[in-house]
C-alpha cells in the first residue's frame, strides 16, 4: 500500500462524500477506491468510514484522521511546488464553473492566452448560474454574481455591474415605453423574467429613486433561470428584463438591438466573484488562475464603467 496514495484518496472521498465521485476524480476505477480505503483502515487498525447504502460519513476516528491529513498534504503540496517550480509552472486538473455567458463572451475568448502561459493546466469548465456546493462536487473554484452569503468560501471581487431596464425596439413599438415603473402594473407589459436555479423563485423588478424604492413583479410568458437565455429571448421581442450592463448586453445596446428605458430609475446594481473553499489548500493552478480572472476582469469593469 503506498500510504500517502491512500491518504490523498481518503481525503478526497470524504470530501465528496462518495466512493464513485472521488474514483471519478482519480480517474480510476471504483474498486480501487475502495481497496485504497479499506488498506489503510487495516494499516491504521480503526475504521475511519461509516459506509451503508443510502450514506457516507467519518467516524470520530476519521475525522481526527482526516483534520492531521489535510495539514501533512497541505505541507507536502507546499514543499514539492517550492521543490519542483511549481508555483512558476502549475500543472493538473482545475475544475471550475461559471455562468454560461461569462464563459462564452470573457473566459473562452481569452482561454488560448491562458494556455500558452499556463501549458501544464488542464481546465474542466461547467457553465450554469445554478448554486454549486464546491465541497461536494468537487469543484475548485467559481465565478457568481450577487451576495457571498457562505463564510466557508473565500471570495475576490472582480467587479460591480449596473443593473438597467431593456427591451428590443419591437417590444416596445409594440407595448409602448414606459416613463415609470408605476406605469407597469396593470398594464400590457410583461417581462422575461428570471428564476433561481435552486429555489425556482421569481425575482422581481426593483427601481429607486431620490430615496423613493419601488418593488414591481410583472407577469411573463417565458421566464428563464440563465442570463445568457433570459438576453436571448428578449431580443426576440418577449418582455422587458432588468439585466446587469455586461459587455455582451453594452454590445446588443450599441447595435441597436435593445434599448434601455427608464434611464431615471436606478434598478440596482450586481457584484461578481471568483470564490474557492476556505478550508481547501489553495493549489498553485487554483492562484494563478484566480490571478487571471482578476486580471482579465479588471479592465472590462473600467471600460463598462466608462461606457455606463
Amino acid at each position: 500500500m503506498d500510504r500517502l496514495i491512500a491518504m490523498q484518496t481518503f481525503a478526497l472521498v470524504a470530501d465528496l462524500s462518495s466512493f464513485s465521485k472521488a474514483a471519478e476524480a482519480l480517474q480510476v476505477p471504483n474498486a480501487t477506491v475502495s481497496t485504497r480505503i479499506s488498506q489503510l483502515e487495516a494499516h491504521l487498525q480503526v475504521k475511519l468510514l461509516q459506509r451503508t447504502t443510502r450514506r457516507l460519513s467519518l467516524t470520530d476516528d476519521g475525522a481526527a484522521y482526516l483534520e492531521r491529513a489535510r495539514r501533512l498534504l497541505q505541507d507536502l503540496d507546499e514543499l514539492e511546488a517550492r521543490v519542483t517550480g511549481d508555483v512558476a509552472s502549475p500543472k493538473g486538473r482545475l475544475r471550475i464553473d461559471v455562468p454560461a455567458a461569462a464563459g462564452r463572451h470573457v473566459l473562452g475568448p481569452h482561454l488560448p492566452e491562458f494556455f500558452r502561459r499556463y501549458p501544464g493546466i488542464t481546465l474542466d469548465i461547467g457553465s450554469s448560474d445554478r448554486p454549486v456546493d464546491l465541497v461536494t462536487e468537487g469543484v475548485d473554484c467559481v465565478i457568481r454574481g450577487g451576495a457571498v452569503h457562505d463564510e466557508q468560501l473565500v471570495a475576490r471581487k472582480l467587479g460591480t455591474f449596473e443593473v438597467i431596464t431593456c427591451a428590443s425596439p419591437a417590444y416596445l413599438k409594440r407595448y409602448g415605453v414606459p416613463q415609470s415603473p408605476a406605469d407597469l402594473p396593470g398594464s400590457s407589459h410583461h417581462a422575461v423574467n428570471f428564476f433561481s436555479a435552486k429555489t425556482g423563485r421569481t425575482f422581481s423588478f426593483d427601481f429607486e429613486k431620490d430615496g423613493q424604492a419601488m418593488e414591481v413583479m410583472l407577469p411573463h410568458q417565458v421566464s428563464a433561470n440563465d442570463a445568457d437565455t433570459q438576453m436571448a429571448l428578449c431580443l426576440q421581442g418577449l418582455g422587458l428584463m432588468q439585466y446587469p450592463r455586461t459587455q455582451a448586453l453594452q454590445d446588443q445596446i450599441n447595435a441597436g438591438a435593445l434599448v434601455q428605458v427608464l434611464r431615471g430609475w436606478s434598478a440596482g446594481s450586481l457584484g461578481l466573484y471568483v470564490m474557492y473553499p476556505r478550508n481547501r489548500h489553495l493549489s498553485a493552478r487554483v492562484r494563478v488562475f484566480v490571478d487571471w480572472v482578476v486580471a482579465l476582469y479588471a479592465p472590462k469593469f473600467a471600460a463598462l464603467e466608462a461606457a455606463g
